[in-house]
C-alpha cells in the first residue's frame, strides 16, 4: 500500500511508519513544519525510504499538498493528544482535532470526487468519547458522551470524518484506541512518568512518589499492537464504522503502578497528588474489541508486564 501517515513524528506515528515499512508499504510522513527530527532509518528494512511532506492541519492548502502524494490510505493520528494540554486550551483543541480533520477528509474527498485517488482514510479517535458510562466494557454502539475537551473534540473530528463518508462515499473508518504506552512515549503520559518518578526515588532512596489518582480501572495495550490494529483495519475494515482498539481486560492503575515498581526494584510507595489528578476522571475505561477482531483477525500479542518491561528498558538506554 502507498499509506500517508498525519502526525507521523508523534509517539504513535514512529512507531507506525516503522511498522507500514516493515510490511513493505510505501510510506509519506505528514509532519508540522518544524516539529521534532526523526531518523526513519531506525528499526526500518534496509534501502527503506520515508517521504516527508510538510502538513499543517490549519492550512487548507497545506492539506491538499500533502495529499497530492495521491496516497491509496491514509492514518490521521495529527492531533493535540493530550488531555491536559486540550483542557488548557479547548479552542486549539477543537481546532486542530475536529476543524484539522475535516480539512483532511474534504481534500482527500475531493481527490475521490475528482478520479484521481480513491483512499481509505482511518481517523484515529479515543476510547475516552464513551465518557464516564458504567463498569463494563464500552460497545461501538454505545452513546459518545465525552467528558474533557479532548474527548469532545475527538467527537467533533468523527463527525466530520463520517460525513464525508455519506456526502462522497470516501472509504472512511474510525479507530477508538484505548489507553497504549511502549518505548518512546514522553512522560506527559502516566505510565512513562511513572518510571522516571521510580527510578529517581530507587536512585535518591526515596520512600514516596507522587502520582494522580490511582483508583480508575483501564485498558492498557502495547502501542505495537496498537499500529498492527490500524494497518489491518486499512486492509479489512468497513467505510462508515467504528472499531475499539482494546485489550478488553479492565485493570486499577494502582496495581499497573505495583508491577512497574516490583519490576524496577523501586520499594517507593505512591502518594496522591491533587495537581496531578484530573477533574473528571473516567473510573472504567475498558473497551471490547470483539467487532475489530471479526472484520480484521487482530488480537494483542504483548503482555503488559512485556510492555512495562520494554518502558524500563528504554528508559534505562
Amino acid at each position: 500500500m502507498r499509506v500517508l501517515v498525519t502526525g507521523a513524528d508523534g509517539f504513535v506515528g514512529r512507531h507506525l511508519v516503522r511498522h507500514l515499512l516493515q510490511a513493505g508499504d510505501e510510506v509519506a510522513a505528514g509532519c508540522r513544519p518544524g516539529g521534532r527530527q526523526v531518523d526513519w532509518s531506525v528499526g526500518a528494512p534496509a534501502g527503506a525510504r520515508v517521504d516527508v511532506l510538510p502538513l499543517e492541519l490549519a492550512d487548507a492548502a497545506s492539506v491538499r499538498s500533502a495529499l497530492g502524494w495521491l496516497p491509496e490510505a491514509v492514518v490521521h493520528l495529527a492531533a493535540i493528544a493530550s488531555v491536559r494540554q486540550a483542557q488548557a486550551d479547548p479552542g486549539a483543541a477543537w481546532d486542530v482535532n475536529a476543524s484539522g480533520t475535516a480539512r483532511l477528509v474534504a481534500a482527500a474527498a475531493d481527490l475521490r470526487l475528482a478520479g484521481k485517488v480513491d483512499p481509505a482514510v482511518l481517523v484515529v479517535s479515543s476510547g475516552e468519547v464513551y465518557g464516564m458510562g458504567v463498569g463494563v466494557a464500552r460497545q461501538e454502539a454505545d452513546a459518545l458522551q465525552p467528558v474533557s475537551a479532548y474527548a469532545a473534540s475527538k467527537v467533533g473530528a468523527e463527525t466530520a470524518a463520517l460525513e464525508a463518508w455519506r456526502r462522497s462515499g470516501l472509504r472512511v473508518m474510525v479507530a477508538r484506541p484505548f489507553g497504549h504506552t511502549g518505548p518512546g512515549q514522553t512522560p506527559d503520559y502516566v505510565v512513562p512518568s511513572w518510571v522516571v518518578r521510580l527510578r529517581a526515588a530507587r536512585v535518591s532512596g526515596a520512600g514516596q512518589v507522587q502520582v494522580g489518582n490511582l483508583s480508575p480501572v483501564r485498558d492498557l495495550l502495547d502501542v505495537r499492537d496498537v499500529v498492527g490494529a490500524y494497518r489491518l483495519l486499512l486492509r479489512d475494515g468497513v467505510a462508515g464504522e467504528a472499531y475499539n482498539v482494546a485489550r478488553g481486560d479492565g485493570l486499577a492503575l494502582a496495581e499497573v503502578f505495583r508491577r512497574l515498581a516490583e519490576l524496577m526494584g523501586a520499594a517507593a510507595v505512591p502518594v496522591a497528588d491533587p495537581a496531578l489528578v484530573r477533574r473528571t476522571d473516567i473510573p472504567h475505561l475498558v473497551g471490547d474489541s470483539t467487532k475489530l477482531r471479526r472484520a480484521t483477525g487482530w488480537a494483542p500479542t504483548t503482555s503488559l508486564e512485556q510492555t512495562l518491561q520494554g518502558l524500563v528498558d528504554a528508559e534505562a538506554d
